[in-house]
This record gives structure tokens, sequence and C-alpha cells, in this order.
């Protein structure tokens, strides 16, 4: 019980409630709510920012502003939110509209208003007030697929307008749109030994435990005898009663004896902790089997705010003469709960299963900066890199830097330097640090040069280095135009690809106007619509410029013909 105030007060200021307007906005699609992402879902490297709206497995569904606002911001990527609109509300919130297909009306005219004049497809703008005023239903947009999104569909989201912390749209009263009566599904529990000497069912690595149902739905998990601190994980999903796809949950909360253990409530979080998700996670798992367990325990505490814990970090110590018993509960939002007990004794047998042996001469202290150098090849990694102290397996071997493997999360950047007096000044403008996938792909990574050293900042564990990349991109056109009448033809289709250093700009050119390209990096194309208005009466000369990261270029020319009749 001497937990429990520090518990209280820690977790009651996690999910103090704000009174969420519930009536305020309306839906952003006019068709029933399916959803195929929900907030707080667990992504790669992420948490979901939103809810993800089935779009009925098409594009071009009219998307309304959910309230009175204007549009504050707009940004056009080829990546992440690829065409999205956000709009500010005067009660203070935000509302975000991502993957768009296109703009609507005025807002679509100032969207292409700005490539002209920015002469660029990337564009990130901030409105004021006044600029593109919209009321509550207007059509603002029509659904699409752009950015990284993997099938059609609505990302949208509300954020708190000063803070811009995201806020679940439930708590907006999105909750009466979706119908769920199912109880969340706990696919997986799993023990961990956490200390060199503690040793659970005689075994010193994680365990799968079995569970069986109870005349009371609740669930009981297979004994846990142990001596020293363990803690638990589990894999869950949560579904509702129409989409049928895997959602995450919205609240978990563990007890130990009766007492508030380890917890979190999906309500609100900033960008800023996102990554955080790795620590979450046994991480090792994740990779090894895309299998995403959640630690219900902290061993290095880290800063995600939604999660609430007594002092132990959600730490049970097993300790003789002392039976305990540790309880799971998994909620949705709408009060459907699943329940999982484990009863818990200390036992001091002797292990039957030891950990595998790891042994280094690297060994990275998460607290503090780390630098280990060999050969001609430095790496720095400041204090937080990682979330827990680690022995780290670091080797160079013909010149190439075998550093750890993925399986180990990294927070933010480090430093990869490496010295080679080799090349010319102008060679060195084509060389980079690559990363090396399992199977010799390279990935470039943004690298400068003083003297002989070439460094870059990377964010992943694994195979790295020098790469030098000469050969320019690739143009090629859907189909050929040269010396044609293209008259029908709405859109100029270029595949575009660089096997080194990948992409980097694009720039495409009529009778010596910049026109507009829009680039789709998951069919790596790039489309040019004559709708524009660009295109001239009768000949027509067309340059396309490709450059990749190092400054290599490819140029594709040719003269058509339009006809502006049809």
């Amino acid at each position: 019980m001497r937990f429990l105030p520090f518990f209280i007060l820690l977790f009651s200021g996690c999910i103090a409630q704000t009174n969420y307007p519930k009536d305020y906005f309306r839906l952003p699609l006019d068709i029933p709510t399916q959803l195929s992402g929900n907030f707080g879902e667990l992504r790669p490297n992420h948490f979901h920012a939103g809810w993800d709206f089935k779009t009925q497995q098409r594009q071009g569904l009219d998307v309304h502003a959910v309230a009175d606002g204007y549009v504050s911001r707009i940004k056009m990527s080829p990546y992440g939110y690829g065409k999205a609109i956000y709009i500010t509300h005067p009660n203070g919130f935000t509302s975000v509209y991502g993957h768009l297909k296109s703009a609507n009306g005025a807002i679509q005219d100032y969207i292409q208003k700005a490539y002209y004049r920015e002469q660029a497809f990337e564009i990130e703008l901030f409105l004021k007030p006044d600029e593109l005023p919209v009321q509550k239903g207007q059509v603002i947009a029509f659904s699409g697929n752009s950015g990284s999104s993997q099938g059609p569909h609505l990302h949208f989201e509300f954020r708190d307008s000063k803070t811009e912390k995201i806020i679940n749209p439930l708590l907006f009263g999105y909750d009466t749109s979706i119908k769920d009566s199912k109880k969340p599904f706990i696919s997986g529990l799993y023990v961990y030994p956490l200390e060199a000497n503690t040793v659970v069912n005689q075994s010193k690595r994680p365990l799968l435990l079995s569970v069986s149902l109870q005349k009371d739905g609740t669930y009981l998990a297979s004994s846990v005898k142990a001596n020293g601190k363990i803690g638990f994980g589990i894999t869950t999903v949560d579904y509702d009663s129409v989409s049928y796809n895997k959602n995450g949950a919205y609240k978990v909360q563990t007890y130990w004896n009766g007492n508030p253990s380890f917890g979190y409530q999906l309500d609100t979080y900033g960008f800023d902790e996102m990554r955080y998700i790795n620590a979450l996670l046994d991480y090792p798992r994740y990779k090894q089997t895309n299998q995403r367990v959640q630690k219900l325990f902290m061993k290095t505490p880290y800063p995600l705010s939604f999660i609430a814990t007594d002092a132990t970090n959600g730490i049970i110590d097993v300790v003789p003469n002392l039976a305990s018993v540790y309880r799971i509960e998994v909620s949705d939002f709408f009060n459907n709960v699943k329940i999982i007990t484990v009863p818990i004794t200390y036992d001091g047998a002797d292990p039957v299963v030891n950990t595998l042996a790891v042994h280094s001469d690297y060994y990275v202290k998460v607290a503090r900066d780390n630098l280990f150098t060999k050969q001609n090849i430095a790496v720095f990694f400041p204090a937080g890199t990682f979330y827990d102290d680690f022995e780290m397996d670091f080797d160079v071997k013909d010149s190439t830097l075998y550093l750890h493997n993925d399986s180990v999360p990294v927070h933010s950047n480090f430093t990869i330097s490496i010295t080679d007096s080799t090349y010319t000044e102008a060679q060195k403008e084509k060389v980079f640090i690559a990363d090396i996938d399992s199977r010799g792909r390279v990935g470039y990574n943004y690298t400068w040069s003083k003297g002989n050293v070439f460094s870059a900042k990377v964010r992943s564990l694994g195979t790295y280095k020098l790469v030098t990349d000469t050969k320019p991109p690739s143009i090629t056109i859907a189909n050929s135009i040269a010396g044609k009448w293209i008259s029908k033809q709405k859109t100029l289709r270029f595949s575009v690809s660089d096997s080194g250093s990948g992409i980097k700009s694009y720039a495409g050119y009529l009778n010596g106007n910049w026109i507009l390209l829009e680039y789709d990096y998951k069919s790596r194309t790039l489309t040019h619509n004559f709708s524009d208005g660009i295109v001239a009466e009768g000949a027509n000369d067309l340059k396309v410029i490709v450059t990749d990261n190092v400054g290599n270029s490819s140029t594709f020319e040719t003269r058509f013909f339009r006809s502006q009749q049809y």
C-alpha cells in the first residue's frame, strides 16, 4: 500500500479529462463509419495519430469540414500524410485530413497557384484566418491514396490548436458512430525475468503463459513460480462490431494484490512521444517475429505521458513466504473488458533453461555518451540514444561497419564517421555512408565531409559502409509521344528510379515554362496534368530533369503536338 498514493497522484494527472465538445463536430464523410485504423494503434516507430476511415475501397469521396473554421495549413508531399489539409476551429481545436486525392474549389485553386509560385510539388503553407474560411459541412477535398497510404482511405485527426497534441476522436462524441460490443482480444501473455539471477518456471528466458476461460468470463493464467524481479507483457488487439480490422486497445490496467501497478489510457499525447512505442514494445521479439508484445513494466523509465505506474514501474518482486495475485484488465472505449488473473508464488528452484550468453567488449550505458572506435571508423552515441543498457556487437571488416543489429531500438540520432583518404575532391561529392540491408540493398544517408572524414547521422543499428554513386537516375515515359499529336491525352506520365543514392529532386518544363509534376514514390511515377493549362497549341518542347541525392542528373527531352480543341 505504500506506493498507492504516489500512483493515484500520477495516474489522475495522466488521465484528467478535458470537457471536449460532444455535438460540435460532424463526421468528415457521409458514408457509414468503418475504420481501418484507430487512435493509438501500434504502428512502426509510432502510435497512430487518429482515425483511418474506410472509403469503400475507392477514391474521390466528398470530404467535409467537420465544423466552421479556416484552412490554417496545407502540406503536399509524396510521403507521410500525402496531400493534407488542416482546419483550425474557433473552439481551440484543429482537424486534419490526410491522404487526399485533391482539394476542392477555392482551396484547390489556392494550392494550384502555390505550386506554380513555389515551382514545387512538395509545399507547406501556413494561412491566416481570413484567407480560406470554411463552413461546417463544406466539401473541402476528395478522399484519396496519396503519401504513405497503402490503400484508399481518409486519415483524420483532432489536435489541440495551441499544444499540437493529438486527441482521440472518440472524446468528441464520435463514439456514437461506432458500434462495438466486442471485448478486446489478448492473444498472448508473457512473463519476463528481469534480473540476472531471476528464474521463472525454471527458465531465465521470457515465457509464454497459457490461459483458461473461467465460468465468470474472465481468464486464469497458469501459475508463475519465480524468485526475484519479474514483469509481464501482452499482445492485444480490439475489434468493433462492423469494421473487422485489428485495432489498438484503448485502456490497459494492471493490479498487483489489488493495487494499481502499470497502465495507460489513450486519450491524448504529443508527436514528440511517438517513438517511445519502441520502449513499450518487446522490440527484439517484434523485429524477429513481427509480434507486438506490450511490456507492462519499465525496466528503465521513459517519459511516455499516458503511462501511469506505481513506484516499482510495474515490476513485481517475488520474495519467499508471500504469494501474490497479478491482474490485467484490457478495455475499449465502450467498457468491454477482458480480464486475466495470474497467480504468483515464490520458487527457489534452479533454472533448466538459461539465458543466451552475450559477451562484448563494447557496453552501452544509456545515461552517458558512448564513443566506440575501430580502425578507420568511429561511432558516437549521445546519452539517451537507447532505452536500456546493453552489450553491443561492434566490428569493422573490409571497411564495413557491423553495428550490432536492428533488434535493439534506437530513440535518437547517432553519428558514424569514416576516415578514407583515397578519394579525390571531385569523387567526394559522390560518396555517402550507406546502410546495407540483408539483401545487400543500399540506403542513402545524408553525408558531409571534412577533409578525409565522412560523417552521417543515422537512427538504426546495422551494417554501414562508404558507397560511391556515379550513375544518374533513369526516366522513361509511359507511352512514346515523340513527334505525335496527343490532343486526347489528359496527362503525361513518367517512370523514374535510381539504383544508388535515391531521387532528391525533379522538374519539368514545357516550352521553357515550369510545369507541375506530382511524384508518387509508391509507383515511382511523375505525372503532369494538361488541365494546368501550360501546354501550347501545336508544337510543344518537353524537358524533364531528375537528380539524385549526390547530384547525378538525367534529362528527358522530346517534342509533341497538341490541339486544345478536344
